[in-house]
């Protein structure tokens, strides 16, 4: 496993559509896997999409509660997702604001509105189809993680603006959004 560099705003790869992996199972995609949970670690986020080091591929990994009443800052406590080819259903049109963070972002937060309420599917490391629903905060992290594999990032979701500031200049609470 290794630790890679994390591609930074601006960068092409975080630019543009990941390619969907053809093989879930194949040991390149396990040993990327690997590679993004070292990665994610290392910089101590709650999220990774290949595309942030500089692999375009549709894999994320993140770690989410899956109730609201779990605490959101205990990663101990939510489990890791892999995710390969995912694919988002809307389940409602409401949304909510919320501060975030990126790795590719680092040192900025952000004000951004996310839908409340999703379904999510795709493949496993195994190659087996898995789906979930998701509510709150985890609708917010799988948004955040694969709007990377559409060549999104969060300041493209922001409404206001203003709200976009250095983590060291913000209220305690933005500081403490998760990257």
């Amino acid at each position: 496993m290794a630790v890679l560099p994390i591609a930074r705003m601006g960068h092409p790869v975080l630019r543009h559509p990941a390619e969907a992996v053809a093989d879930p199972t194949a040991p390149e995609i396990r040993q990327l896997v690997a590679d993004m949970w070292e990665t994610m670690v290392a910089a101590r986020g709650r999220g990774i999409a290949a595309p942030q080091v500089y692999v375009p591929k549709r894999v994320v990994i993140f770690h989410a509660p899956l109730t609201e009443d779990a605490d959101r800052f205990d990663l101990s406590a939510q489990p890791l997702t892999v995710l390969i080819n995912p694919v988002i259903t809307f389940l409602t049109d409401e949304t909510a604001l919320d501060w975030e963070g990126c790795l590719s972002v680092p040192g900025l937060r952000g004000v951004v509105p996310r839908v409340t309420r999703l379904r999510y599917e795709g493949l496993g490391l195994d190659g087996a189809p898995f789906a979930r629903e998701a509510t709150g905060f985890h609708a917010r992290v799988v948004q955040h993680e694969c709007d990377h594999l559409d060549g999104w990032l969060y300041p493209q979701r922001m409404t206001d603006l203003s709200t976009l500031g250095y983590v060291d200049a913000l209220p305690a609470a933005a500081a403490a959004a998760d990257d």
